[in-house]
């Protein structure tokens, strides 16, 4: 059994959620462990095991819902996949932000060839937009798209991506070359003038690497939307996988808590319970205190999200719930990963030696939580973004 502790009811999910997250505790726990304990083993090595986690998610409801359900169940399948293994967390995101960029601009054969066996499992994508001179700055690619005849040539080089060496395909962002307009295009591995240069070794395993493209020819067909639009389609993919991070953050700090009650109950010194001393009691309540709060912000940007897809399309209240939910993400991405940060941190602490020791849960969570207060926007960005709003008074909201 994994350790956990209990979640206080919240007005913002209903029943379809609660079976999601039951799915994943009865279904996946076993697998999803066997997968981490083999790897750790060496088993399997870091592709076979990256591929071995989409397998075991292949075909169930979470992970479609992951992929092309709404914000809220991508939330709950992210904090629970997240609490049995963060490892295989990386992978679900990856098969929603992968593939997310069909899902809102690509044709119907795009997404008959490519959005649709993401979301059974049976293909893996990549989200290629980071450079090594633009990360949080999307704006100023390098990378270069240039029309040729019925296609176009692709040259440059992306790092950071997830996915790199074991994608299927990937949704890769470029400039025009002639007025410098973001573009997006479904590249495939085997493309002439596609490498994986160089594979990355991460504080918490999960495959990465860098791309270049040397000369890539891809044809027509396989750019996501229209030249000029990809600045967009990269901006929108974040922001609706921004408050996810959040959601993982909660899985991690989940599994932290647990561990730490477990720990505090059964360990002694002194001749009593680690849980009969007064000051580690209070930092375990102000653990739970901060994953509650946190888990509140996640489901109400995800809420807000689902509620701006619900409006009609192109109305003054999905324009307010767009704005609403971009803010509301990007607190809830910010106070759940710093959160989960201090209650992992904590849990390092209550376990003493055996916390620092290669191998030990809490070891692993602190390694595998650091990752998130950066990727998909750094808290930084995230407080830059908050201070600008508060700043404009352009905040949609009430007062």
């Amino acid at each position: 059994m994994i350790p956990r502790v209990p979640l206080l009811p919240t007005p913002f999910l209903e029943p379809r959620h609660d079976e999601i997250a039951a799915f994943a505790r009865k279904e996946l726990a076993a697998p999803l462990t066997r997968i981490d304990d083999e790897f750790a083993a060496g088993r399997l090595d870091e592709d076979a095991a990256a591929r071995a986690a989409v397998k075991a998610m292949a075909g169930t409801r979470l992970l479609h819902e992951a992929v092309l359900g709404e914000a809220r169940s991508l939330c709950v399948a992210r904090r629970e996949v997240a609490w049995i293994s963060g490892f295989a967390d990386t992978m679900l995101a990856l098969q929603g932000l992968g593939s997310c960029p069909l899902r809102i601009a690509g044709t119907q054969e795009q997404k008959r060839r490519w959005l649709e066996p993401a979301a059974f499992g049976a293909l893996i994508p990549a989200f290629a937009l980071t450079e090594p001179e633009a990360g949080s700055d999307a704006r100023h690619l390098r990378t270069v798209a240039r029309r040729d005849g019925d296609g176009y040539v692709l040259d440059g080089e992306k790092t950071l991506i997830t996915n790199a060496g074991i994608a299927d395909y990937y949704c890769l962002f470029a400039r025009m070359a002639d007025d410098g307009r973001h573009v997006a295009f479904v590249i495939e591995p085997g493309m002439p003038g596609l490498t994986v240069a160089q594979r990355y070794r991460a504080l918490a395993p999960h495959p990465i690497g860098r791309i270049e493209l040397r000369g890539c020819r891809v044809p027509a067909s396989q750019r996501i939307g229209a030249e000029g639009g990809g600045l967009d389609l990269a901006l929108s993919t974040l922001d609706r996988f921004r408050a996810s991070v959040g959601a993982a953050a909660l899985g991690l700090a989940l599994r932290a808590l647990g561990e730490s009650r477990s720990h505090l109950k059964s360990r002694k010194q002194f001749g009593k319970a680690l849980a009969d001393f007064q000051l580690l009691k209070a930092q375990l309540a102000d653990g739970f205190v901060a994953l509650e709060l946190a888990h509140l912000a996640v489901l109400r940007a995800a809420w807000l999200t689902d509620r701006a897809d619900g409006a009609a399309e192109g109305s003054d209240a999905q324009a307010a719930d767009r704005k609403a939910a971009a803010a509301a993400s990007s607190l809830a991405k910010l106070e759940a990963t710093e959160a989960a940060q201090v209650i992992v941190d904590r849990a390092v602490q209550f376990h003493g030696g055996q916390g620092v020791m290669h191998g030990s849960v809490v070891e692993r969570l602190y390694r595998e939580v650091r990752a998130l207060r950066i990727y998909e926007g750094t808290s930084e960005i995230q407080r830059l973004i908050l201070a600008r709003e508060l700043l404009q008074g352009s905040l949609a909201g009430e007062g």
